[in-house]
């Protein structure tokens, strides 16, 4: 049975501007709020990467501002390689945890969740408003290491030690930067759990009359495996973070090791590990990936039979395969470590729960290809976006099989190989359903319609442009190309290889380029876009019973009564090809 949905909400409309908007405990604002972070995060990040990938085929170009932004790190406005590798750090922070993280879970998650199961509200809405803005401080925090003395840290996104722990050194990006980095994730980490447990809550608790587990959309099972991932795998993070803040700060040695001398300076003279904070990492680094796409993964199911006008292939076995994989998620981290010194015994362990995690991904992918198989499609942009994540989900899956097998990996794990099979498996996949999920959701988010035209644009030549740029990396790393490194001119056994960087960033330029067609037609069609009706696409599941955009107060005093699956399309003598939830036969 389902739990019941609670009593409505309290409006807020006589509130002013800034509890209206800014401190809002709407649940539909914070999701808003959080989406428009994400984009302009992964626009910071977007422009940090063409720098890196100007940098390495032009090494010895002149760029003024570079030295206007960075007098130290780029002196006559050369990028220095400290300069490159702080970039590169703060790429790769800014894009998995402010925009693949943050967007699906809490900007789609927060806006839809409540409204899919027929709830006023998220269980906890302080705490979701708290939620927000501690995670709006994190990345404050995290910016603010590109202008402290030492400039922002260069240990790369995953900070291992001894480098990201040695405090007392206040050398290019070891210094404030650093700590500034930890203090962020902290923050991000506290936020993450917050929203876990308003996630787990809502779902368990604010059901509708009739909603049932079983008969809740994907999207939802999405939101909220992910959440459970999260309140177990960002804890560990957040215990890693305050013990290397220890280690910088308070002279403590958790993950130095005995014996380490800098500069003839005796640095730890009890002994630590660094391989610890390594298995701390990567506990929560590898369910981080499902962190970031199983909220994909259920947006990507609706979409796909909402414009297939069938229901999904195998629903059971969809949400199988999400807690599977959820599960999996916390017992594979070991092969990041494969090359660590670690037991050959724990590689074949690590490597064969590896290679199982592919079984209940194998699942989703021919589920999909079944929802599609003999539909009645309409290509959509939304749909688009949909069938690109399925083909890159597979094109950088299996990549991942190669990867798990620790003497592949023993070659594979420093070179470009991985930069490829990660932007594509986590990066690529997780933004093509961030895609398709907003073309989808537009209409009901802001009551007008995108405009399709340019979003097909915007589809294919991203679609052309990211096989352009990641593809051409796996070949780069099968040559040997090593990743991390500034400049390839001075290496005669790369030499070979500057073509297919040149031609790798170029691509690059063109599909950042093409972002700010997204960004055109988002913004223009938020204020300009043709209305939108109650349910332009003729779903089925309860946030298109509403208006668009819906009232703050959602179902107000007359919460749905659900009678149905969230996926009843084309059934055989309907008066009409879809169902909605709510609605009795």
């Amino acid at each position: 049975m389902a739990a019941p949905a609670g009593r409505p909400k309290v409006t807020n409309m006589n509130h002013g501007f800034l509890r209206r908007y800014l401190f809002s405990t709407d649940h539909k604002t914070i999701g808003l709020q959080y989406i428009t972070l994400s984009i302009f995060a992964a626009f910071v990040g977007i422009a940090l990467s063409v720098l890196m990938r100007f940098h390495l085929v032009y090494p010895e170009s002149r760029w003024r501002l570079l030295e206007t932004l960075w007098p130290d790190g780029a002196p006559g406005g050369v990028m220095t390689p400290e300069l490159y590798l702080s970039l590169m750090t703060m790429h790769g922070t800014i894009m998995v945890f402010f925009l693949l993280t943050t967007v699906p879970q809490g900007g789609f998650g927060n806006y839809f969740l409540p409204l899919q199961i027929g709830a006023a509200d998220m269980a906890f809405p302080r705490l979701n408003m708290l939620s927000f803005w501690t995670t709006f401080l994190s990345f404050v925090v995290l910016c603010a290491a590109f202008f402290v003395e030492g400039g922002a840290p260069l240990a790369g996104w995953t900070a291992y030690p001894p480098l990201s722990a040695v405090g007392q050194i206040a050398g290019p990006g070891q210094g404030l930067g650093q700590t500034l980095w930890v203090l962020s994730i902290a923050l991000f980490c506290i936020a993450s759990l917050m929203g876990a447990i308003n996630f787990i809550t809502t779902t368990l608790e604010l059901r509708t009359r009739g909603m049932s587990l079983l008969r809740m959309p994907l999207t939802c099972w999405g939101w909220f495996t992910t959440a459970i991932i999260s309140l177990f795998a960002f804890g560990v993070l957040l215990a890693g973070g305050v013990l290397l803040l220890l280690d910088r700060e308070a002279g403590t040695s958790f993950f130095l090791p005995a014996g380490l001398m800098i500069n003839d300076k005796l640095l730890a003279n009890k002994g630590g590990s660094p391989l610890l904070f390594q298995h701390l990492f990567w506990f929560f680094g590898h369910p981080e990936v499902y962190i970031a796409i199983l909220p994909g993964m259920g947006a990507v199911s609706t979409i796909l039979a909402t414009f297939s006008r069938k229901p999904v292939f195998g629903y059971r076995a969809m949400i199988w395969a999400m807690l599977i994989i959820g599960f999996l998620s916390f017992v594979v981290w070991g092969h990041h470590m494969f090359i660590s010194g670690m037991s050959p015994y724990s590689s074949i362990a690590f490597s064969l729960l590896t290679v199982t995690v592919g079984v209940p991904s194998a699942i989703k992918t021919f589920n999909w290809l079944g929802t599609i198989w003999g539909g009645s499609l309409r290509l959509t942009t939304a749909m688009l976006f949909a069938l690109g994540f399925v083909s890159v989900f597979i094109s950088g899956g299996l990549t991942g099989l190669i990867l798990g097998q620790p003497a592949l990996d023993s070659y594979f794990h420093d070179t470009y190989f991985v930069v490829g099979h990660f932007h594509m498996i986590m990066g690529v996949a997780t933004v093509f359903a961030a895609f398709a999920a907003t073309f989808y959701w537009f209409p009901k988010m802001r009551g007008r319609m995108m405009n399709e035209t340019l979003g097909r644009i915007h589809f294919y030549l991203t679609f052309i442009g990211v096989y352009a740029i990641f593809i051409p990396m796996h070949f780069a790393g099968i040559a040997g190309n090593p990743r991390r490194y500034a400049d390839f001119a001075q290496f005669d056994f790369l030499k070979d290889l500057s073509f297919l960087h040149k031609a790798t960033t170029h691509a690059a330029f063109f599909t950042a380029a093409v972002q700010l067609l997204f960004l055109f037609n988002f913004l223009w069609s938020w204020w300009k876009g043709p209305k939108a009706g109650q349910n332009p696409w003729h779903a089925t599941t309860l946030e298109w019973t509403l208006p668009s955009p819906p009232p703050e107060e959602n179902f107000g005093h007359n919460p749905p009564q659900v009678h149905r699956g969230p996926y009843d399309y084309s059934l055989p003598g309907a008066p009409k090809d879809f169902l909605m939830q709510q609605e009795e036969r």
